[in-house]
């Protein structure tokens, strides 16, 4: 990554934030230090804060904070020397943060879960007509957007599926 990205080693974008595939494989193939998850509602929210810290490994540590804190503490080089994986629960944030000016030159899209007003347009990724534009304009500036559920999958990339 560069400069302005220090300590951040890779994107993804995943609804289910720490999980299983996040808190062992990815992080364990990332050999990441932390796993900053990016969501208002869940930073601002104690409860939910401390339910999804009870899946991420006892000796990686976390930071679940606004898309605004990322921003600003990515900035500011607070992560420099650590291995960050940044876990975003929508294109849209990713999509803020590109806007703010972070360079961030690939997003990995792990799940999107099925909710009211999605399409399906993968097995695992059900998107809004408001993350499609999202994920266009990612690709539109240029940003690879893989599918790659596990660091053991093929790397498929969302544009062969988004129309």
């Amino acid at each position: 990554m560069s400069e302005q990205m220090k300590g951040i080693i890779h994107v993804r974008i995943d609804d289910r934030m720490i999980h299983g595939q996040v808190a062992t494989q990815w992080t364990n193939q990332l050999n990441a230090s932390r796993i900053m998850v990016i969501n208002n509602d869940v930073a601002n929210d104690d409860v939910k804060k401390s339910v999804v810290r009870l899946a991420a490994p006892p000796n990686v540590r976390t930071s679940i904070i606004t898309k605004e804190t990322a921003l600003t503490n990515i900035l500011a080089g607070k992560y420099a020397g650590q291995r960050v994986l940044v876990v975003a629960v929508s294109p849209v944030d990713v999509q803020f943060l590109i806007e703010q000016g972070l360079p961030i030159t690939s997003v990995n899209v792990g799940n999107l879960s099925r909710r009211e007003g999605t399409e399906r347009i993968r097995p695992t990724i059900n998107i809004t007509d408001i993350e499609r534009q999202a994920f266009k304009d990612l690709m539109d500036r240029g940003v690879e957007v893989t599918v790659v559920q596990t660091p053991r999958d093929a790397k498929e990339y969302l544009k062969d599926f988004i129309k």
